[in-house]
């Protein structure tokens, strides 16, 4: 070795032993500012995450139609009361008595101007409420009201795909969206013959999307929810098919073509009963309605649900709801006798409604994204012993002695009720 060379490596060695005492420092998590120093920087929204799977950025510009339609005060009521549960929603919404900003999808600020008390704007919305109709005959309580009926879920060879499928015994399978189809189409001229006009929003057990669940495999692949096998990959992407694009298809159609002034959303609750083919029962029935509201923080936090959220409680979807839901659900519970639902009250993402046992809100995407009013049914119990044998013994004229009683079609019963509520409703408050 050369005596250059050594010199050389004399003076290497200690400079890459200061470099590498530096790398610590040079990754080392940064410490928080001391507190003299804190105070003095203005602390910055969290950043905005993208949309929901399947979700679309959201046009922040339509909001300006509802400014100057609501007050501080009855702005500050529905959400704080209605549509939010935590307290995260102040991390994108900042309140004064002049307006709202709110943090968009792009890092900036809508500003929604709020109106003085009394001097509030109309609200934009193609909709009509009971009070809005024109008088109409005793015979014809619904006459000029536009219902969409719902039947949830897709039923037919889909049933299994989407777990809403269950039989006992030697019985008929119990398919959910079969069921809430037969409902609808006996539901249908039910309405029809007080006045409505009434759309079906699916009238077979066939998808509105034309999406396919191999169709969203990489969409599956892309996002963040855990598949670690091919199989779990591909459960994955069944659920994006019949819980988000067929509801995503359903609600443009609503929207775009269907315009309705109400929207009936048809389900039948259930428990949790494990096996499909040994399912187990529980001995119980209940009903409850569900209305938009109930957002989570972390539900808060996505950009487009922030905007339905907006765009809810701006158009006042929740007044109209609540009013229907409470009639609706009254006149189903004297006819049927069926007890309220409870949810635990330790719940995250679940408010009760006016104090009344039947209402609840909870944020759906079905009862989110349809522009209009949504009621949002939840009958009695699918793997109930109460009513399973009536489910199983499909739909009938008249009276048939099940479980030792003679018993009406539990569907027709599910259509009668309903029936019974809207009308009730409207003929009580639309204009005379």
């Amino acid at each position: 070795m050369s005596p250059a060379f050594k010199r050389t490596i004399a003076l290497l060695i200690p400079l890459g032993l200061a470099w590498i005492a530096c790398i610590p420092v040079m990754f080392r998590y940064k410490e928080p500012s001391p507190p003299e120093i804190r105070k003095h920087i203005r602390r910055t929204p969290p950043l905005s995450p993208a949309p929901s799977v399947l979700g679309e950025r959201p046009d922040w510009s339509s909001l300006d139609a509802f400014q100057n339609t609501i007050t501080r005060t009855e702005f500050e009521r529905l959400l704080t009361t209605v549509f939010v549960t935590g307290g995260a929603w102040r991390n994108f919404i900042e309140i004064d008595d002049a307006e709202a900003r709110i943090l968009t999808d792009r890092e900036e600020r809508f500003h929604l101007r709020f109106a003085q008390p009394g001097l509030a704007t109309p609200t934009p919305r193609h909709w009509k409420t009971a009070a809005e109709l024109p008088p109409a005959p005793p015979e014809k309580p619904l006459a000029g009201l536009q219902i969409a009926i719902d039947p949830g879920h897709i039923g037919g060879q889909w049933a299994k795909i989407e777990e809403r499928w269950l039989v006992v015994g030697n019985s008929p399978p119990v398919c959910e969206g079969d069921m809430t189809l037969l409902v609808a189409k006996l539901l249908q001229p039910r309405l029809e013959a007080l006045g409505a006009r009434v759309s079906l929003v699916r009238e077979k057990p066939e998808p509105v999307t034309p999406l396919r669940p191999d169709s969203l495999l990489r969409i599956a692949e892309d996002s963040n929810e855990p598949a670690d096998s091919p199989a779990a990959l591909q459960k994955l992407a069944e659920r994006l098919f019949y819980r988000t694009a067929e509801i995503r298809a359903r609600a443009k159609l609503v929207n775009e073509t269907l315009k309705p002034d109400l929207v009936l959303c048809l389900h039948f609750n259930a428990d949790p009963w494990g096996d499909p083919n040994q399912p187990t029962l529980v001995n119980r029935t209940h009903l409850h309605l569900l209305l938009n509201g109930a957002y989570t923080d972390e539900e808060i936090a996505l950009a487009d649900q922030r905007f339905a959220l907006l765009e809810k409680l701006l158009s006042r979807t929740h007044g109209v709801e609540a009013l229907v839901g409470a009639t609706v659900a009254d006149t189903f519970a004297e006819r049927t006798k069926l007890p309220p639902f409870v949810y635990p009250q330790d719940g995250l993402n679940v408010l009760p409604v006016n104090g009344h046992s039947y209402l609840w809100a909870r944020n759906l995407l079905a009862n989110r994204l349809y522009d209009c009013p949504v009621i949002f049914m939840e009958p009695y119990v699918m793997n109930s012993s109460i009513d399973h044998p009536r489910l199983a013994a499909g739909d009938y004229d008249g009276l048939r002695e099940i479980a030792g009683k003679p018993q009406p079609s539990i569907f027709r019963e599910y259509a009668d009720a309903l029936t019974a509520g809207l009308a009730r409703h409207y003929a009580e408050r639309r204009a005379e």
